[in-house]
C-alpha cells in the first residue's frame, strides 16, 4: 500500500532549509504531489505533498518520518507531518477543477477592514481562497506621500459561483469603502491580453474636450450641461453630440490647435501605455471625441490606432456639423471587434477602458472591461471598476508587480508632442 505525507513547516527562515530538506526527502524516493512555499517578513510557511512507495507503517516510512524531525528541531522549525488518504486526495483532485477567479483589491492601502470584507464575501459563496499575494511593493511606515503609495493584493479563489452576484457584493463594499476590487475568471484569456482599447475624453486626458472648446467659444455652460446629461446616459449620445457641435460653429481651428497642446494626461496614462507596449500589446484610442485630438494624443503616446468624430471645416473655422458616421456606442463597440479581428485576436484578449454610458457596450464586449473614475450607472453596469488610483493600476488587474514594473530596463517613456503646424494642418486638410 503506498503512501501519501502532507508535509509542512512553519518558522524563521534561513538560505539553504529547502535544500537540506529536499536532500533529505530525495532518498525516499518519493514523487511530489504538490509543493507551496511562502515567506512574510522572513517567516517561512512551506508545504509539500509527497507520495511515497511504501505503506505508512514502513520502516522506510519511520526513518523518513525521523530525519525530517531532526531536521526540524536542528533548525527550530515547527514540523507537521500527516497522512492524507486515497479518498481524500482523489477529493482535492476532484476540487481542483473547479471554475477559478483572481479576486484584485486596489487602494491607497490596505485595511484589515477591507481584508475582512473580501475573505466574508468569499466564504458566504462557498469559495475556497487558495492563494494570497501582494502585488504591490513594501508600504514605507513614513516618508512617503498618501498619493504616492499605491497598495494591491490578490486573491486566487476556487468554487461554482454566479460571477453576477458576485461583483455586485463587491460593488457594495467599494461604495462604503476608498478601494476598488475586481473578480476575474482565471482562464488563458486572463494572462494574455494583446490588446487594450482606451476612451480619450476624462479617460487618456483630464476632462472634456468639447466643453474646452465650448469654454472657448462663449457656449461651455451649455455644452457642459449637455455633455454630463449624456455621460449619465439620459440623453443619446448622437443626438447630444450634434446639439454640442452645433454650438461651436464659427470656432477658430487655431483654437483647437492651443488646446490640443494644453491636454493633460490622467494619472498613470503614460505609465500603462508604456508598460502594454513593452509587453507587446497593440494599443487603439476610440473616443467619442473629436479626431483632431485623438491624432495629437496618438502621437504623443505612440498608439497604434486612433477613431474619433470628424468635424466639418470651411475657411478655417468649424462650421457646426460632424463629418461621416458618428463614433457612438455601438460604433465603439464595433470597432474594438474590427481592431481585434484585423490584428488576430479574441475580443476576449482585449482590455477596454472608459468612463462614460457611450462605453458600456465596448466594455461589456471586451474581455477585460474597466470603467475608469466612471460615474454610479457605468460603474454599476462594467465588468470591473477603478476608481481610486491612476490608470497604471490596471497593471495590477493583469497580474503585474510593481517590483516587475520598476524593472530597470522597462524604457523610459518617451513622447514628442506634434508641432502645433502639423496637427492644425491635418484638420484643414480633412475639411
Amino acid at each position: 500500500m503506498e503512501t501519501i505525507l502532507l508535509i509542512t513547516i512553519l518558522g524563521q527562515d534561513a538560505p539553504g532549509l529547502t535544500a537540506s530538506l529536499s536532500r533529505i526527502i530525495e532518498r525516499s524516493g518519493g514523487v511530489v504531489l504538490d509543493i507551496g512555499q511562502a515567506v512574510i517578513h522572513n517567516k517561512l510557511c512551506s508545504g509539500m505533498m509527497l507520495h511515497l512507495p511504501h505503506p505508512k507503517d514502513d520502516p522506510q516510512i519511520a526513518e523518513l518520518r525521523g530525519a525530517m524531525r531532526i531536521w526540524a528541531e536542528g533548525h527550530d522549525l515547527d514540523l507537521d507531518i500527516a497522512v492524507i488518504s486515497h479518498d481524500q486526495y482523489r477529493d482535492w483532485v476532484d476540487r481542483k477543477g473547479s471554475t477559478r477567479h483572481i479576486v484584485t483589491l486596489v487602494s491607497r492601502k490596505v485595511y484589515a477592514r477591507q481584508i475582512s470584507a473580501i475573505t466574508e464575501i468569499c466564504s458566504k459563496h462557498n469559495l475556497t481562497i487558495d492563494n494570497i499575494t501582494r502585488l504591490s511593493g513594501r508600504v514605507p511606515l513614513d516618508g512617503e506621500c498618501d498619493s504616492q503609495v499605491h497598495a494591491c493584493v490578490e486573491f486566487s479563489v476556487r468554487g461554482a459561483v454566479d460571477n453576477k452576484k458576485l461583483r455586485r457584493a463587491f460593488l457594495r463594499v467599494t461604495r462604503k469603502q476608498p478601494v476598488d476590487i475586481s473578480v476575474q475568471v482565471d482562464d488563458i484569456y486572463r494572462r494574455n491580453r494583446r490588446v487594450v482599447i482606451l476612451d480619450m475624453d476624462s479617460t487618456l486626458i483630464t476632462g472634456e474636450v468639447i466643453d474646452e472648446l465650448g469654454r472657448h467659444h462663449g457656449v461651455g455652460a451649455e455644452i457642459s450641461r449637455i455633455t454630463r446629461a449624456a455621460m449619465r446616459g439620459e440623453i443619446d449620445f448622437t443626438e447630444s453630440l450634434h446639439r454640442r457641435v452645433s454650438l461651436l460653429r464659427g470656432l477658430s481651428v487655431e483654437v483647437m490647435g492651443r488646446i490640443a497642446e494644453d491636454l493633460k494626461f490622467n494619472p498613470g496614462a503614460e505609465r500603462l501605455v508604456r508598460t502594454l507596449h513593452h509587453l507587446g500589446l497593440q494599443s487603439a484610442i476610440v473616443s467619442g471625441g473629436f479626431d483632431f485630438f485623438a491624432a495629437h494624443v496618438q502621437q504623443r503616446l505612440g498608439i497604434t490606432w486612433a477613431h474619433a468624430n470628424r468635424l466639418r471645416v470651411v475657411g478655417g473655422v468649424l462650421t457646426g456639423e460632424v463629418v461621416g458616421p458618428v463614433v457612438d456606442a455601438a460604433r465603439k463597440a464595433g470597432l474594438l471587434k474590427e481592431i481585434c479581428r484585423r490584428s488576430g485576436y479574441d475580443t476576449r484578449q482585449a482590455i477596454a477602458v472608459g468612463d462614460g454610458a457611450n462605453d458600456l457596450p465596448m466594455l461589456g464586449r471586451a474581455g477585460l472591461g474597466i470603467a475608469f473614475h466612471a460615474k454610479p450607472r457605468v460603474k454599476s453596469n462594467a465588468q470591473q471598476t477603478v476608481n481610486h488610483l491612476g490608470l497604471d493600476a490596471i497593471l495590477y488587474l493583469l497580474g503585474l508587480r510593481d517590483r516587475d514594473l520598476d524593472d530597470p530596463k522597462l524604457p523610459d517613456f518617451v513622447a514628442e508632442a506634434p508641432r502645433p503646424s502639423s496637427a492644425l494642418n491635418r484638420v484643414v486638410e480633412n475639411a
